[in-house]
């Protein structure tokens, strides 16, 4: 057993001082305040410091664009389709990203990595720890969410190319009519199994059905109609998050807004439609015209309208400054303890993992970070250790 005893434990929902936690076989056995520590319990003292649940990052592409290595060899973008659901994030994440390592030693143990944004439909995004010799030793759920995209990317990425979609109604229209055959295709299917289902019964004048031909395209697009995986929309100006919800609500999609970064203009609609939204990154720059009034004060101005708000970077190796981002949202309005869940807690919910991650509670994974400081005093707080199942993955005073 491992006990971390006497700091301060942000669990996030409470703040306990001269907290302990007691691991045992890679999960929190128990935590609070008093707790008795075995005999035989190896012990890590946290006097001073603070301890709370690794970091989330809920859309990023870590893995996928592997740092350093340039355009030729990323693998996020399949630009030769904008339709493309069949992709998984998991036949493409590189184990042997550098970003990992860098994910690690800033505490971020958990993300939601997968395709870009060049589709109207990307493909499959897959939750992993950010430890790990193989996909499969990293993996926590997959596929976790289908990745589509609306406003300039697919339009610029197809357009150019003389393609559809080339325009904002393009892309409506051809998500329009991917999500119609993808209806069709399963009101098809539910014809053939109830023809089948019939002449295996012997009803009388039943004759078995032709074979159904699988389209895997349809097969993975018909997940997201059955409500088995979310839609995870990646939109930036108000317009297209509006378009979002339109097509969302049409074919009662379970819509996560990526980005939102024009949220804020439109908070109250996203908090009354129950839109959850990822917001970020917030450490950025307007490098393009959808992102010409972005600000640092979005999380901040969601939560207060009663939107769901977590927090991403977006990023690859620059996962690491998802404490930083956060950080930001806290300077500019964003309530302290609504802003670590942002990072922790809510991620998980929203993910379907927080059965798993995202708190310090018994039966999680034991997946926490020490820290110096609070995670958010960025010019005084750093990263000594990392826990991920209970083992050490980082030491800061390790070379």
């Amino acid at each position: 057993m491992l006990a971390i005893t006497r700091g301060t434990v942000l669990t996030p929902t409470q703040t306990l001082e001269n907290g302990v936690l007691l691991i045992d076989a890679g999960k929190i056995v128990d935590v609070g305040i008093g707790l008795g520590v075995p005999s035989d319990a190896e012990v890590i003292d946290a006097a001073g410091k603070v301890v709370f649940p690794g970091l989330i990052d809920a859309h990023c592409h870590a893995g996928l664009f592997p740092d350093g290595v340039g355009a030729r060899d990323s693998d996020g973008n399949e630009m030769t389709d904008p339709i493309t659901p069949h992709l998984r994030a998991i036949d493409a994440i590189h184990p042997a990203d550098q970003a990992f390592e860098d994910l690690r030693a800033a505490g971020v143990t958990t993300i939601n990595t997968g395709p870009g944004s060049a589709n109207l439909v990307g493909g499959q995004t897959a939750v992993i720890k950010t430890v790990g010799r193989t996909v499969d030793e990293m993996l926590l759920l997959a596929p976790a969410g289908m990745k589509m995209a609306l406003g300039e990317n697919p339009k610029r990425i197809y357009g150019e190319n003389k393609k559809t979609p080339s325009t904002r109604m393009g892309n409506a229209g051809l998500l329009r009519e991917w999500l119609f055959k993808t209806r069709n295709y399963l009101a098809s299917r539910a014809e053939y199994e109830r023809k089948l289902a019939e002449a295996e019964a012997g009803v009388d004048g039943a004759k078995a059905p032709e074979p159904f031909a699988i389209d895997l395209r349809l097969e993975e697009l018909s997940r997201v109609l059955t409500r088995e995986l979310p839609v995870h929309l990646h939109a930036h100006r108000a317009d297209d998050i509006l378009t979002a919800i339109r097509i969302a609500e049409e074919f009662d999609l379970d819509l996560v807004l990526i980005h939102a970064t024009e949220g804020h203009k439109i908070a109250d609609i996203l908090a009354d439609r129950q839109i959850p939204c990822i917001v970020g990154p917030i450490l950025f720059s307007r490098m393009k015209l959808e992102l010409r009034d972005m600000t640092p004060r979005n999380p901040a101005i969601l939560a207060a309208a009663g939107a769901t708000v977590a927090i991403q970077t977006d990023g690859m190796s620059s996962v690491r400054y998802l404490a930083i981002d956060a950080a930001l949202a806290v300077q500019q309005g964003l309530d302290e303890s609504e802003a670590l869940r942002a990072v922790t807690l809510t991620p998980a919910e929203l993910l379907h993992i927080d059965h798993r991650v995202g708190s310090l509670e018994p039966g999680k994974d034991a997946d926490l970070v020490i820290a110096s400081g609070h995670p958010f005093d960025i010019a005084h707080s750093r990263v000594d250790r990392v826990l991920i199942d209970g083992r050490t993955v980082f030491d800061a005073e390790q070379p």
